[in-house]
């Protein structure tokens, strides 16, 4: 129980805990009852940004999730064009992150990365299928040692506006290693190598830098789920 009385916050969201608490307390001050609630709405800022430690599995071969939220999508779709990883269509995972997710973003690969490429654009909701076309984004592609490449999108949502990516091209990840973040509410996009299958389903819950979302050296078949 203690665990869920404190909690990490990362750098990135102590100016925000202040701006809400200040405006608690400007707020209590015109009337009491607005300051509770403004009391509220910074607790609820500090959960938001809370970044907590992950076990992450350290096996060769697997691709851990690069973010908390529930699997959307699965499905075949070419990677976004600035990659640079060609036309032909791989196997998408695709990761939706509510306002009570936690927005910590993960490496979901060992490996080295190759290209970092930001695009603006707008904000639609972030679980639409074209939010991966249309909405602001920041495209990664990473190599492992192997050679095999894959591709992860940090996509900006309805009220998100600002991705934060800390990756640089050349730089060398470990799987599960923090690389940025998405306020407020947002997706992660995962392409996947030519021939491996997804190892989570539609409306599963998911944790970034733990679960499994694939094995490279698997040849085990796409996983379907259902509700019980």
């Amino acid at each position: 129980m203690t665990k869920y009385l404190w909690f990490p916050i990362n750098r990135e969201g102590w100016p925000f805990v202040g701006l809400f608490a200040l405006g608690a307390l400007l707020l209590g001050q015109i009337w009491g009852p607005l300051g509770w609630a403004g009391a509220l709405l910074t607790c609820w800022c500090a959960w938001f940004f809370r970044d907590p430690d992950r076990v992450t599995p350290t096996r060769d071969g697997l691709v851990i999730s690069p973010a908390d939220g529930v699997v959307q999508m699965v499905g075949m779709v070419a990677p976004p064009p600035e990659l640079d990883m060609g036309d032909e269509p791989r196997m998408r995972v695709s990761v939706f992150m509510s306002v009570f997710s936690v927005h910590i973003n993960r490496c979901p690969v060992d490996g080295t990365i190759v290209k970092c490429s930001y695009r603006p654009g707008k904000f639609l909701d972030a679980s639409l299928d074209k939010a991966s076309a249309d909405n602001e984004r920041m495209s990664v592609r990473m190599s492992r040692a192997d050679g095999r490449e894959i591709a992860f999108v940090q996509i900006a949502g309805l009220v998100a506006r600002r991705i934060k990516c800390d990756l640089k091209d050349g730089q060398e990840v470990r799987a599960g290693q923090r690389f940025g973040l998405i306020r407020f509410g947002s997706r992660v996009d995962v392409y996947l190598p030519e021939g491996v299958a997804p190892l989570v389903s539609l409306g599963q819950s998911i944790i970034a830098g733990e679960t499994v979302l694939a094995d490279l050296d698997s040849t085990e078949a796409a996983r379907q789920g259902e509700i019980r």
